[in-house]
């Protein structure tokens, strides 16, 4: 049978280069988010303050958690693509898991909550009839709405250039995609519930803003939250790249059955997977140990980010073969 070969040094470092590289680019995309955020937060916040608009302070209040977001984007990016150690052996890929939840968290908090706050005040408390400062506040809005714009372009852009699916793999990347679209929203809704407070007079249109402002923020942080935390528990690989995995095992004439299959994806591009089989009757120690090598190889070459590969083999010669490492599961096929 023909033996897939083992990935060669250029092509893992190759690997390792694209990826550095698609870190880079999401980096950039981080910064200008960042930077984005960070003086329409200000603009906001003095436009609010002068307006006393709770639109406007809610849309304030959402920048500020978008800031402080890309701060813990940025510090997902730089601790994830540490080399594994030995208090992590498989690596730190989880950390971008992490960093997103807890950005998720801050969504949440900082931008839902305080929406909701602004709104349910405005219903209960009411604000002064004059609007002074409100042309100030729409004009903040209008060029808030053009710099979150240009953002989300370059969120997309990256996004389109790197493959939608391959992209949104990315938490890091999905979180800058899903905050500068909701931005885009969230500044559309302020802008509409002050001009409506304007022209009627009745701030429940700009308490209804506020409201849909944090309802709109609300569910994206439980959308980015629930994927960190299937992520961060132990997400297997896609159906795709499972089925090619068990194809793959079943095709081999050594294995008789497969009789579990276990992924867990360990970061953005790598991969865990471990195989309990059951060989054919009547293998000698060294073909169990060839055979293993052989299978865990190809694993490698149709699964490129499976860098992990543990393999327990269930025919008794084999566990008679004084389980050696090749067919006990030593790290294997990178």
């Amino acid at each position: 049978m023909h033996e897939a070969p083992e990935p060669t040094r250029d092509e893992r470092e190759a690997a390792h280069l694209r990826g550095r590289e698609e870190d880079r680019r999401t980096r950039v995309t981080v910064l200008v988010a960042l930077a984005a955020n960070l003086v329409i937060a200000l603009a906001k916040t003095v436009g609010g303050l002068l307006a006393n608009s709770p639109a406007l302070l809610s849309e304030a209040a959402h920048s500020v958690a978008d800031s402080l977001n890309e701060v813990f984007l940025l510090a997902a990016l730089r601790r994830s693509r540490r080399p594994a150690d030995r208090r992590h052996p498989f690596g730190y890929g989880k950390e971008r898991f992490f960093w997103s939840l807890l950005a998720a968290v801050g969504i949440f908090v900082m931008g839902g909550c305080f929406s909701f706050y602004q709104g349910v005040e405005a219903l209960t408390r009411g604000t002064a009839e004059s609007f002074g400062g409100y042309v100030a506040g729409l004009i903040v809005l209008g060029v808030s709405l053009l710099a979150e714009g240009a953002s989300l372009l370059r969120a997309v852009h990256q996004l389109r250039r790197q493959g939608v699916a391959d992209g949104l793999r990315d938490p890091a990347l999905r979180t800058v995609v899903a905050e500068d679209g909701t931005a885009v929203v969230g500044v559309s809704l302020a802008l509409a519930g002050m001009a409506l407070h304007m022209a009627t007079g009745q701030v429940v249109w700009e308490a209804a803003a506020s409201l849909a402002i944090g309802t709109l923020l609300v569910y994206v942080a439980y959308r980015l939250g629930r994927d960190a935390r299937d992520q961060l528990i132990g997400e297997a690989a896609d159906a795709e790249a499972g089925g090619r995995i068990r194809a793959l095992l079943r095709a081999q004439p050594e294995i008789d059955s497969v009789e579990a299959l276990f992924t867990m994806k360990t970061g953005i591009d790598s991969l865990l997977v471990a195989a309990r089989v059951d060989l054919v009757p009547g293998l000698d120690s060294e073909r169990v140990e060839d055979v293993a090598v052989r299978i865990k190889r190809s694993i490698a070459r149709t699964v490129p980010e499976a860098d992990q590969i543990f393999l327990d083999v269930t025919d008794r010669l084999a566990q008679e073969a004084g389980e050696s490492p090749a067919a006990t599961g030593e790290r294997g096929g990178a």
